[in-house]
């Protein structure tokens, strides 16, 4: 049963699938351009960042030496899927030179948010240590979304010689602001009470101040994501909102598999490398 406040329901507001039309397909979809990508990419699969079966990311190579790093984390509200679903998203970086890798992570309710967090920040790491030269930009979508935003929030801690070099962060459709997710019944699993909701909100914190920031979001989302990305918008000033018209939360993030898409265009146009 949805748990409603004031009038909202607060499951439905959260809820992508039951809007999307044909959207229990989507993930089979995903996972067969994702394969079909794998097979044709030169890159190494299952690298280790840490000792969990999850912590584990792929890395895909450009013929020539990389202009710098893409880094895609994916969503799935810090509960499902994993790398393998979203390796054709590298495409459109890749073509433009870059090196592209693409994480998997621990899952709720296995550990929480916080931990997390810092799975994402210990890949970095490692994929730093891997490709030591040139820019590394971000992108994530929704649960990848508030990932990728935490990553230049002040209190990570990322060594700075990782941190100097994250030259632009686009997250997609991200959820920003935790605390309306404690109303829902995934928190049984994700665990969050208030403390935990803001310490791990990006809206609550301070982001580095030489990061450039672009907040993508589709024109068709639910109104609670639209919200979302409104909200990080106003908390972190300079950062740039882009809706991306008639775009829903499930197809928002399918321009990164082209090169001369604006998503892509947004994440690599005029870094410097």
């Amino acid at each position: 049963m949805s748990r409603q406040e004031d009038g909202i329901d607060w499951d439905d507001a959260y809820a992508n699938a039951a809007h999307i039309p044909g959207a229990a397909d989507y993930p089979s979809r995903w996972a067969e351009a994702a394969a079909a990508f794998r097979a044709g990419a030169f890159g190494e699969c299952d690298l280790p960042y840490g000792h969990h079966p999850r912590q584990r990311f792929d890395l895909f190579m450009p013929p020539g030496a990389p202009a710098g790093l893409a880094v895609f984390v994916h969503g799935g509200y810090w509960l499902r899927f994993d790398k393998s679903f979203w390796s054709h998203l590298a495409a459109g970086p890749l073509a433009r030179g870059w090196a592209v890798a693409l994480p998997s992570y621990r899952l709720a309710p296995e550990v929480g948010i916080a931990c997390i967090t810092h799975d994402i920040a210990q890949a970095l790491g490692v994929m730093a240590r891997l490709l030591p030269r040139g820019p590394i930009v971000l992108a994530g979508h929704s649960a990848g979304g508030h990932l990728v935003a935490r990553m230049i929030c002040k209190d990570i801690h990322l060594p700075e010689t990782v941190a100097a070099r994250i030259a632009r962060v686009v997250p997609v459709s991200p959820l920003s602001d935790l605390r309306p997710l404690m109303r829902t019944q995934m928190n049984t699993a994700l665990g969050l009470d208030e403390p935990e909701a803001r310490a791990q909100s990006p809206v609550c914190h301070t982001p580095r101040p030489d990061v450039p920031v672009v907040i993508w979001v589709g024109g068709a989302e639910r109104p609670a994501f639209l919200d979302q990305a409104r909200w990080l918008a106003a908390a972190w000033p300079g950062a740039a909102l882009s809706i991306d018209a008639a775009r829903h939360h499930f197809d928002v993030i399918e321009g990164f598999a082209r090169p001369d898409s604006p998503l892509t265009g947004a994440l690599l146009d005029a870094v410097p490398t």
